[in-house]
């Protein structure tokens, strides 16, 4: 009869035990955060998935096959991301190169984006076929700078997409080469006259004493090497500009030509000291409360702390876990202990 009796106290206490084991147990981690696109690893402080990350980069980056970097003047394709020194590269498609010239195009940042994810200083901006009339060949002609001993001319000479801004006046006079041909392939007649009949003079003039054309002569537009500090607060019209290219790493651009430069738009960014590292050596992932934009440290899909995950962890109002635990493994030991004073008091009625 007594042992029958006992059967419910083992059995209360048991349970009362199991439900104290797992609550003590660390919570597992399951982050809602994706950790890549494409071939680009997504670290703190970037994300892609809102809560996930930095909430000073909230909404600025976006994922189809590869990562894109979101401005006010349109997506830019993320190259690279090095996060132990805090740059990333990317390349707009509408920009001008070397190879290819592009439609009127300005580079738009918001600024939040120029204030915590800038251009890098070794990237230069090319202002392309501006105006004698453009603020930076006057006023501001302090912008324009030459880096690493590249000029203009430079840029018009040897791109094939650049080319086109040079302009000419005058026609190439046809010469005989030391072959007999002309310039232009063809050869005199036997008589020496040309192909409309005229024979040239000794003098060089024409037989109806007009002189020869004049020779062609080109000249190039002027154009202007700046920093991001030009582009952010003047428009390519304020700049009166028709084009613009960027170049990275210009620091190491010394003697080499322009279809050797690498281009795109390098840009710096920092990293909020949060405790990231410690919420990340937890399991968890670094993150924040989307309406508070409060920092937290997501460890689960129904579980985040604002340090770390697990026993010790902080919870959401910033106190450290362990008391509360310790305060409830007390009440369900203390529970335990009731109902084991209750079940004897009844064994001994």
């Amino acid at each position: 009869m007594r042992w029958s009796q006992s059967k419910p106290l083992i059995t209360t206490v048991n349970l009362l035990l199991l439900s104290l084991h797992l609550h003590l147990l660390p919570t597992p981690t399951l982050s809602q955060c994706r950790t890549s696109c494409g071939s680009i690893p997504i670290r703190y402080p970037f994300a892609l998935d809102d809560g996930c990350g930095a909430p000073q980069f909230r909404h600025m980056f976006n994922c189809s096959t590869d990562l894109f970097f979101a401005t006010p003047s349109g997506n830019y394709k993320v190259q690279s991301i090095n996060y132990d020194k805090k740059t990333m590269v990317v390349y707009d498609p509408a920009m001008s190169t070397c190879s290819i010239l592009q439609p009127h195009h300005d580079f738009l940042m918001t600024p939040i984006q120029s204030a915590i994810i800038p251009p890098t200083s070794d990237t230069v901006f090319a202002l392309l076929n501006c105006s004698v009339d453009s603020p930076v060949l006057n006023h501001y002609k302090y912008l324009c700078f030459n880096f690493s001993g590249h000029s203009c001319d430079e840029l018009y000479d040897s791109c094939n997409a650049f080319r086109i801004f040079r302009t000419g006046s005058g026609l190439a006079t046809p010469t005989p080469s030391p072959g007999g041909f002309l310039s232009n392939g063809t050869t005199p007649s036997p008589g020496g006259f040309l192909s409309n009949g005229t024979t040239p003079s000794p003098g060089g003039f024409l037989t109806n004493g007009t002189p020869p054309p004049p020779a062609t002569t080109t000249t190039s537009p002027p154009c202007c090497f700046t920093g991001y500090d030009s582009v952010k607060f003047m428009s390519m019209n304020i700049l009166d500009c028709t084009h613009y290219t960027s170049v990275t790493n210009t620091d190491g651009l010394k003697g080499l030509g322009p279809p050797d430069w690498v281009y795109g738009i390098k840009l710096s960014f920092a990293v909020p000291d949060t405790g990231c590292e410690r919420c990340a050596q937890s399991g968890g992932t670094c993150g924040f409360d989307t309406e508070t934009e409060g920092s937290l440290c997501l460890c689960s899909t129904s579980s985040n702390f604002t340090r770390q995950c697990g026993a010790g962890s902080f919870s959401a109002v910033g106190r450290d876990c362990s008391p509360n635990i310790l305060f409830q493994a007390s009440f369900v030991i203390l529970g335990a202990l009731l109902v084991i004073l209750h079940e004897f008091r009844m064994l001994n009625l």
